[in-house]
C-alpha cells in the first residue's frame, strides 16, 4: 500500500481511539519495553507525546527511564531544514509547545546524536521487516542517519504490523524493534 494512503488510514484509527485507550496501549506497550534486553545502555532518546494527534504517551516510559536513572534526551525540531537537534532532560529542562504541537525543550544541555544508544520512535504503522512510516517530513529518517550503525531503534504503535511491505527507500532507515500493546516485533 502506497505511504499516503497509509497515513491516512492510520491517523483515522488513531483518531477512533479515545483517551482510555491510549492510556491503556500506553502503558501496555511501556510494559513490555521491560522484556527487552536495552537497559544496560545510559543514553536514551524519547519523543515527547503529540496528544492533539493522539500518540502514545511516553510518559510512562519516561518513568521507567528515570527509575532506571538513565540519560533522556528530548528533541527540539527545525521545520527550516527538517533536523532535531537534541538535549539532556533535567529537572530545569523548560518545555513548550512549537507551532505543530509538538513539545519540546527551549534549550540545555546538547547531546550528539552519535551518543545516543536506544532510540525510541514515533510512527504512524511498520511492517514485519521493520519498515515504518511517520509523518511524511523525513525527521527521523535524518536524525537516524546521523546515530551510530549500532543504535538501537525502537518503534512504538498501538496497532500491530501492516501485511503488505511499506515501500520504502533508500534513506528509509529500518527498526530493530517495534512494540505495540500485544507484542514486541523484532528486526
Amino acid at each position: 500500500m502506497r505511504k499516503p494512503l497509509l497515513r491516512k488510514k492510520y491517523k483515522d484509527l488513531r483518531k477512533a481511539l479515545s483517551k482510555t485507550q491510549v492510556e491503556d496501549n500506553s502503558l501496555a506497550i511501556a510494559n513490555k519495553l521491560l522484556s527487552l534486553d536495552i537497559w544496560n545502555n545510559t543514553f536514551y532518546h524519547i519523543f515527547l507525546t503529540i496528544e492533539e494527534q493522539k500518540e502514545i504517551n511516553t510518559d510512562y516510559i519516561l518513568n521507567i527511564l528515570s527509575g532506571k536513572d538513565k540519560n533522556i534526551v528530548i528533541s527540539k525540531s527545525n521545520f527550516e531544514d527538517y533536523s532535531m537537534t537534541h538535549y539532556l532532560l533535567t529537572d530545569n529542562t523548560k518545555i513548550i509547545k512549537n507551532n505543530y504541537n509538538i513539545p519540546e525543550p527551549i534549550d540545555g544541555i546538547e547531546i550528539p546524536s552519535s551518543q545516543l544508544e536506544v532510540v525510541f520512535i514515533p510512527l504512524l504503522a511498520f511492517d514485519n521487516t521493520g519498515h515504518r512510516i511517520g509523518y511524511g517530513k523525513g525527521f527521523y529518517d535524518r536524525f537516524l542517519a546521523q546515530c551510530k550503525p549500532e543504535t538501537i531503534k525502537i518503534g512504538l504503535s498501538f496497532f500491530e504490523a501492516e501485511a503488505e511491505t511499506i515501500e520504502a527507500s533508500e534513506d528509509d532507515i529500518k527498526l530493530d524493534y517495534c512494540v505495540t500493546p500485544n507484542r514486541v516485533f523484532q528486526f
